[in-house]
């Protein structure tokens, strides 16, 4: 197979004219140069030029095989150039999966930063509903980063992130509301917005309420933690939202637990993050930290929202 070198070789001498002076402009000796050119012309089977007294032409293959010769070289310096950019982190593609509840809240702004810093970085993003399942996508190689929350088996490598609440939202005239915090045994017995068993908070929940003493009475179920603070607010039922699904402004009534009750948020990666877009993105995400909304945070501190 012809090498790159060769054909480095064959375009500088027609350009220039003559193997001396192709030499010189590719800092060989010209012993050198003519063995690249013959080497090419063994593999092609046929001259690439022809030696005059002063200096060389092409031969007709030499004329016919030019213009690929010389694409093959500028397809070759976009590799080096798109790799050292990739090395830079940027440019590249990055494959990022993420919670569902987590999106808006937690990555959506981080995202903005990021374009404006890395405009040539091709993003693209898978939403899930599980942690078990993000984990999954990054074993599989369909992702390079997922962001959510700790999963229950994960054999990669993981950052933490830094710590969502999980916070009970009501109607504003509910009774829990005229509470500082809401326990868990206020939840017993009165209908409450659950999820949807495909949703990791589902179960995760359901242990931590029966942890202490309390079944979660199922009035409706949903896939969005968005969506169960909205049907919360709309009267449905008591909900367990994290901070990170709450809009701003929220129309219902978020309190804290008491107990308070928290997860990991995590950054999950196949590999130690050599790659530098992925390290520099868990870095991005890490620095963001994990958003408040300032209304929904003065009304976890009974401050009036501003």
């Amino acid at each position: 197979m012809a090498t790159l070198r060769g054909l480095e070789c064959l375009v500088s001498v027609l350009d220039w004219g003559s193997v001396t002076a192709a030499a010189e402009r590719l800092h060989m000796s010209q012993p050198a140069l003519s063995h690249q050119l013959a080497a090419l012309e063994r593999e092609i089977g046929t001259p690439v030029v022809e030696r005059l007294p002063r200096g060389v032409r092409p031969t007709a293959a030499g004329r016919a095989i030019a213009g690929d010769a010389r694409a093959a070289l500028e397809a070759a310096e976009r590799v080096i150039a798109t790799g050292r950019a990739v090395a830079k982190g940027t440019a590249g593609q990055l494959r990022i999966a993420c919670a569902e509840s987590m999106t808006a809240g937690l990555l959506a702004p981080m995202l903005r930063t990021w374009r404006r810093r890395h405009p040539d970085v091709q993003l693209s993003l898978t939403e899930l509903t599980s942690a078990d399942a993000l984990a999954d996508t990054v074993a599989a190689g369909q992702a390079d980063i997922a962001v959510g929350p700790r999963p229950s088996r994960w054999d990669g490598y993981l950052v933490v992130l830094g710590q969502e609440e999980i916070v009970a939202v009501t109607t504003r005239d509910d009774p829990l509301a005229a509470h500082d915090a809401v326990t868990f045994g206020q939840l017993a017995h009165r209908p409450v917005v659950h999820y949807h068993h495909d949703n990791g908070l589902a179960g995760w929940l359901d242990e931590v309420a029966a942890s202490r003493g309390v079944t979660l009475a199922a009035a409706t179920r949903t896939r969005q933690a968005a969506t169960a603070a909205q049907l919360a607010a709309a009267g449905l039922g008591a909900a367990l939202v994290p901070t990170t699904a709450l809009p701003a402004p929220y129309h219902g009534a978020a309190r804290r637990l008491d107990p308070p009750l928290a997860r990991d948020v995590v950054a999950l990666l196949a590999t130690v993050p050599a790659d530098p877009l992925v390290r520099e993105f868990a870095a991005g995400v890490r620095r963001h930290g994990i958003p408040v909304p300032g209304p929904i945070a003065a009304q976890l501190d009974g401050r009036p929202a501003g």
